[in-house]
Formats: C-alpha cells, structure tokens, sequence
C-alpha cells in the first residue's frame, strides 16, 4: 500500500490531497488567511456566564463569542488560572512550572459561576472551529502535539496509545517517558512513537517544553484577546500526523513550500527528505495527478461505486443521511441475500472513503440494503470497523438495526469539505441556452486575432476542454495547424479536465493568464 501527498499552492489557499493507492481518500483546502484553527492558543477574555449551560461565551478575537463548557475547563483548571495570571503581572517573574504549586482539581460536577467571572482572562485552546453560525468550541485542557508525543502542562501523568498492541512496548514506553519527563508535565505517548529510542523522544520532549514555554512573553502584560501560541498549518499537522513509512511520495507545485516541508521533515524524520518532490509541469499539479478528475465524481450527492451500486448522500442541520443502491447489480445472480451483502459490502467501504474525503461529522446514518441473516449482519459491521481504522478522527459505528440502518458518530471540529461539482455553465450562464456550438472554433479564432494583437509572441498557449482539444488536433492538417500558419505562430493546445466544455483561455509559455496580462 502507497501514499502519496499532493500539494496544491496558490495565492488564496493551499490544496492538499492524499492518495492511498492513487485514489482520493482525503482532501483539505486551507485559505491563506485562515484563524483560529484547532490548536491554537489564545489568552481570552470571558464574555458572558451562562448558568443554564453551564458554559461561559468568550472573546478570542472572532467575530462571534467562543463557546467554553465547564466540562472543557479541565480538573488542573484553577492551577492554570493561577499560573496564568502570574505570568501576566508585570512585576513578578515567570514561574517555572516544575517548581509550581498545584492547586486541588476542580469538581466534576461543578458550576461554571464558581470557577469563572465576566470581564475575567482565561487561557484556552480552540477544540473546534468556527462551524455555519456557531464560534469556536474551547477547552482549557492545553495541549501541545508532536510527531510522537502531545505535551499536557499540569497534567502530571503518562498515558500510552491503544493502538500499540504490544502491552511489553506500552510498559516500556510509559516507564520511559515518566523517567525523562519534567514534574507538572503529562504526555499522550502516539502511536507512531513504538520503537522510538530515548534520545529521540527527549528531544522532542524538550522542544514541545520549549514551545509552551515561548508562550510566556506573548501572556506576559497581554490584554486579552491575543493568540499566544499558533498550531502549525495543515500542511504540516497532515505530514506530522501521517508520515510513516508507507508515504511514498510528497509532491508540491511551490519551491518555497518545497524548503519548508523538507526542513520541517528534516526534524522529524530525516531519512524521509528524498520523498519531497517539487512539480515544475505545465498542467495544474491536480489535473496531472488526476486529483482534479476524481473531486468531480466523488463531491456529487451521486456516488458511484464498484460494480454498478451507488450511493445517494444528503446533508441535513442535524445528520448526514447515506442510502445504498444497487443499481445494476440486481440484475446478477439468483441469490438475492448474496448480492445484498456483496453490494453491503462495495458499499461499506466507498462510505468510509466519503466520510474521510469529506470530512463528515456528527450523526451519519446509512440505509444499507435489506439482510435477514444475522451472520452477514454481523459481517457487514465488522468489515465498516475494518474500513474505518484507517480513519484518524475519533468516531463510533453500532451494529445494523433491525431496520437495517447503521449509525455512526464522527468527531466533527472543523467546517465539513464541501465542493460543488455541479456549475453554472460559463457559455449560457444558468440560462440552459448557449450560441450554436458550430461557432465555437470561429469564437475562439476570433478571439485569439484579437490576443495576438496586443501580445507579440512566437508561440500562445490555449487551454480548452479535451474534447475540443481533440478536435482541434484532429486531421493531417488540423484546424490548430491552420491558425497558425494563418496568423504565423506557434500555438500549443492543453487540455483541461477542470474546465467546461466551451470554455477557453489563452496562456502565455509561462504559464500566464493572457485575459489578466491584458486587462
């Protein structure tokens, strides 16, 4: 099994697309000017006391008031909030929390009044993004994620990932880390870290350290809102969480990018730099690698599967609804308990591909096609748990019901992907009418006499779609060749997937956007 990470860059945002096996099972689109991203630390300031919520509203600096639960504050709360505002006086010097007294925890089943006041600064973290009309989600429970161990300051305890299977590794590492790491401090041990030597894990130890200690001159005589410590892009968090030794290759359309992410690997894996590829091509990075073609087929409320099933998938404020089709494949075989499980079972694992590739989250409830036996029940579920571990993001799957629908809960802390796959046609503008396509070549000549005039070049490049990009070629004297022994210069033809079918622009050699050039 390969995996490869495509990464798209461009002024307003940056593509990144992983494939596993050339196929399309994730896809994050990050803007440029994205805030408050999970992760980040902020010094808040509290808004508002909600008793009824048992929450507080406050003010990190979005548009809207951030949501903290007093579940969210975390039992080392109050030792936080003293830590925290000895940092801020002026006067004192910053604490070393090694040597810090720590506070009693707060009670499980507290009021938030108790703990917290209006007008009052509080250090939390954001759990989860800004989502439709709701503000961040907030927690108090900092914690700070490396490669193979998140750092939790007032903590004071080691807990090890499930997932090492081994219980002799899990001891190993647990006494390890409880041996090298300072007092106040806790540590989630990951799973990538099996294995990992001592030295490898102190110096990460350290610098996780060091980053939460940088956050100190940012807190010190700060007035509230005010980041204090950043999460690294999704760039990086994707190459930090992922990078294993199946990771092939890591291609990107940036030079800078290119440095960046090679340094950055350099950290924390080294051997791994030679996988970073910068792409220098002339077709779109996503057109060459054929991401582009499969965000068309995937983004649609119609999915198609294996073997002619499909899946419908709705989105509603509350859940996500999922049914299953067999379209064609019930036309195969007598035995319809045996196609119903073979479709089940197509289906199953594209719905675990959706639910990555689209980020989905919350309530996911899928309609599986009708089984009466309890054996092919139980496999169905089985196999969604086996296609699902794949899936980073914390999630729960219960058995079918007997109305043969399965539920699925999904973490959800950012906006869900969402890309339209149906456009507005460029050529008719919504209207369904477009000019007869027996004038598009004279359009389109038209328009290229009217760029040659104020463009001297010996060669133009013309984007269009495939099939007029065929039909252009077509012929031993082919209408591009035509024009450009008509108008005396070399014409080059690309072909775009991404583009509509009477869609067309011309380039210069450089990749430049002659319509722009010529404004």
């Amino acid at each position: 099994m390969s995996k490869e990470l495509i990464i798209d860059a461009n002024a307003s945002e940056i593509g990144i697309a992983l494939l596993d096996n050339k196929q399309l099972v994730e896809l994050n689109k990050q803007k440029s000017n994205v805030q408050f991203t999970v992760g980040n630390i902020y010094l808040g300031k509290v808004k508002k006391i909600m008793p009824g919520l048992n929450a507080a509203f406050v003010d990190v600096g979005y548009e809207k008031d951030a949501f903290l639960h007093y579940l969210d504050l975390g039992p080392q709360f109050q030792t936080l909030n003293k830590f925290a505002a000895q940092i801020q006086n002026r006067k004192s010097r910053n604490p070393v929390l090694q040597k810090f007294k720590s506070e009693n925890d707060i009670a499980k089943d507290g009021k938030i009044g108790n703990v917290l006041t209006s007008g009052q600064n509080v250090l939390v973290q954001i759990a989860k993004e800004p989502i439709s009309t709701k503000g961040p989600r907030l927690s108090s429970e900092i914690s700070i994620a490396g490669r193979n161990l998140v750092l939790m300051p007032f903590a004071d305890k080691v807990s090890v990932s499930q997932k090492i299977e081994s219980a002799e590794e899990r001891s190993r590492l647990k006494r390890l880390l409880q041996s090298i790491k300072p007092r106040n401090y806790g540590l989630i041990v990951r799973t990538v870290a099996e294995g990992k030597r001592v030295a490898e894990l102190d110096a990460e130890l350290k610098n996780l350290v060091k980053k939460w200690e940088s956050a100190y001159d940012k807190i010190r005589g700060a007035a509230a809102p005010k980041l204090v410590l950043q999460e690294m892009d999704r760039t990086s968090t994707i190459l930090r969480d992922l990078l294993n030794v199946s990771f092939n290759n890591v291609y990107v359309n940036d030079e800078i990018l290119v440095r960046e992410i090679k340094q950055y690997i350099s950290t924390i894996a080294p051997e791994k730099q030679k996988i970073v590829r910068h792409y220098s091509g002339k077709k779109p990075i996503f057109d060459h690698f054929g991401v582009e073609k499969q965000i068309k087929s995937l983004f649609g409320k119609t999915v198609s599967c294996r073997n002619g099933a499909y899946l419908i998938i709705e989105h509603t404020e509350a859940l996500h609804v999922i049914d299953v089709n067999s379209g064609n494949r019930s036309k195969s075989g007598d035995n319809q308990e045996a196609n119903a499980l073979a479709v089940n079972l197509i289906a199953a694992q594209e719905i675990a591909r959706q639910l990555r590739l689209r980020d989905m989250g919350g309530i996911i409830v899928v309609d599986f096609i009708d089984m009466h036996s309890h054996e092919n029940k139980q496999m169905l579920f089985d196999k969604m748990k086996e296609f699902m571990a794949e899936d980073r993001t914390k999630h729960n799957i219960l058995p079918l019901s007997k109305f043969g629908l399965m539920q699925i809960t999904r973490q959800r802390v950012r906006p869900e992907m969402s890309i339209k796959t149906r456009e507005t046609c460029p050529a008719c503008q919504g209207t369904g009418e477009i000019s007869p396509s027996i004038l598009l070549t004279d359009q389109i000549e038209d328009r290229l006499v009217s760029v040659l005039e104020n463009y001297d070049s010996l060669s133009i490049v013309l984007k269009v779609h495939p099939y007029v990009e065929a039909y252009l070629r077509k012929g031993l004297l082919s209408l591009r060749m035509k024009w450009a022994i008509r108008h005396r210069r070399i014409i080059r033809l690309m072909p775009m997937i991404s583009y509509q079918f009477t869609e067309y622009r011309f380039f210069t050699t450089d990749d430049e956007d002659l319509d722009t050039i010529l404004r």
